[in-house]
């Protein structure tokens, strides 16, 4: 119990500085007095009932969030969560539909895990819209050869090699990072995809 008290403690400490309250402040929010807040910190009460909740609404997290520290080490979950974003193989949208169920059933248990779904969500959308940007300036450009030259001859259309080229190129990227963080992942250590747009934090 002392051990999982020191844990929480950590968490509410980390969470209360990432949100800029100092303990005085922290205090004075959720109508617990300082040596509420000072004992929570140094892991020698762990908070529950009314408590949890007036911390949890002023840090703006769940009770879960504060309360559920001790997550497991999964690495054979971690790995098939990786191994699932290998849905876009078969459709783009599944590489991230597929990881992102996986995350919300196990949301919060497992260490790791919110960094990791982090790093393949924001390679997986980028990845998608490269994809997708790919796609419209191919076909635009043949709409314009058409529309410019009035004539719907296939000679006006892009080679298509060159279609191959840059979606074989994205594909075989895209599945070759994913094996490498499966790599990565068995030696434990963090999974790395990039490059990526930062569109969740």
């Amino acid at each position: 119990m002392k051990m999982k008290n020191m844990n929480l403690s950590e968490r509410v400490k980390e969470i209360r500085m990432k949100s800029g309250l100092s303990q005085e402040v922290l205090a004075d929010e959720t109508g617990l007095s300082l040596r509420t807040i000072q004992r929570i910190e140094s892991g020698q009460t762990e908070p529950r009932g009314d408590t949890l909740k007036k911390l949890a609404n002023t840090l703006k997290v769940t009770p879960d969030e504060i309360i559920d520290w001790e997550e497991q080490t999964d690495k054979s979950f971690l790995s098939a969560l990786n191994a699932s974003s290998l849905g876009f193989i078969l459709f783009p949208l599944l590489g991230i539909v597929i990881p992102l169920f996986l995350w919300i059933f196990k949301k919060g248990k497992i260490a790791g895990l919110k960094n990791l779904i982090r790093e393949i969500l924001n390679f997986q959308i980028t990845w998608t819209l490269l994809l997708v940007l790919a796609f419209v300036t191919f076909t635009g450009i043949t709409i314009y050869r058409f529309t410019k030259a009035q004539d719907m001859s296939p000679a006006l259309m892009i080679n298509p090699t060159i279609k191959y080229v840059v979606y074989g190129f994205l594909y075989a990227y895209n599945f070759i990072l994913v094996i490498i963080n499966s790599i990565r992942i068995k030696e434990e250590k963090e999974a790395r995809y990039q490059p990526k747009i930062r569109f969740i934090r």
